[in-house]
């Protein structure tokens, strides 16, 4: 059993207790000497990925503005944003009047952080809890995501984004959310999404790499653990085009990841990125 499988081993709310017991002593050190970033959470209260939070986030910042075309004056939807790894940077981004933003997420202590951190200074900032069950993140529920209506108006947003969501739902899940984004997404608007795409390419790469495997197939999609079904999904590439174009949206391009091996300096991230518009 490696480290990624001890680690989903565990359930949500031991996962993220380990994190702040690991990192208590980082946290102490980085608050009595003023090294945390002020608008960084403690490590151990951060609950997705690894890195450097406020570098990460003005990385996928730069991503959204040269890929997806993200502007100042857009009213954004930040679909998973955790504990605010891209709200934080899109504070200094987005126009204090023309631009919006608007941030769900289904761990209610990451939510708490930004409505007190961020929500109180910036008012055209709002983030909601959404209680959903999720294998990875959230057994306190038994509601799905997919019956679940995003609670905004239809052709409300310029901007969707999700990074390393996807790669947490079900097909069914994933279905759901499409019909949302496309239903909430002004005509002309972008939804920005990451995934980790099965094709050919990224079948082979697998087999000869070290990297994360996705061993257990279904009909359309694969796991890395059956265990925890959520903790790591991948898609078939054709299964995923066509559940996107189903749902109303045009697919504007594709950039495949570093993940199962390809080049790193020849790829845009770590997981597969789609560009979307509805």
């Amino acid at each position: 059993m490696n480290k990624r499988d001890i680690y989903y081993s565990m359930g949500p709310a031991t996962r993220r207790l380990f994190r702040r017991i690991y990192y208590f002593p980082i946290d102490i050190i980085e608050k009595i000497s003023g090294k945390r970033h002020p608008m960084a959470p403690p490590k151990g209260r951060v609950f997705i990925g690894s890195g450097d939070f406020i570098k990460q986030g003005q990385g996928i910042l730069k991503q959204l503005k040269d890929y997806g075309g993200l502007k100042p004056n857009h009213r954004v939807l930040d679909i998973g944003c955790g504990i605010g790894r891209l709200a934080v940077p899109l504070v200094g981004y987005l126009d204090e009047k023309k631009g919006s933003y608007e941030g769900f997420d289904i761990v209610k202590s990451g939510i708490d952080w930004c409505k007190k951190k961020i929500q109180t200074k910036h008012p055209n900032f709002n983030f909601t809890h959404i209680d959903l069950r999720n294998e990875l993140y959230n057994l306190k529920t038994d509601k799905n995501a997919n019956n679940f209506v995003f609670p905004y108006k239809d052709d409300e947003f310029d901007f969707a984004f999700l990074t390393s969501v996807f790669t947490h739902m079900m097909p069914e899940d994933v279905s759901a959310y499409l019909e949302q984004i496309s239903r909430v997404l002004k005509k002309g608007g972008v939804c920005f999404a990451t995934f980790f795409v099965i094709n050919e390419e990224s079948g082979e790469l697998m087999k000869i790499n070290d990297v994360i495997k996705f061993d257990h197939k279904f009909e359309n999609y694969y796991l890395h653990n059956p265990k925890v079904k959520e903790a790591n999904v991948a898609f078939d590439e054709s299964y995923l085009d066509e559940l996107i174009i189903k749902h109303g949206l045009k697919i504007k391009n594709k950039h495949f990841g570093y993940w199962p091996g390809r080049p790193k300096d020849e790829c845009v991230d770590f997981q597969d990125i789609y560009i979307l518009e509805r």
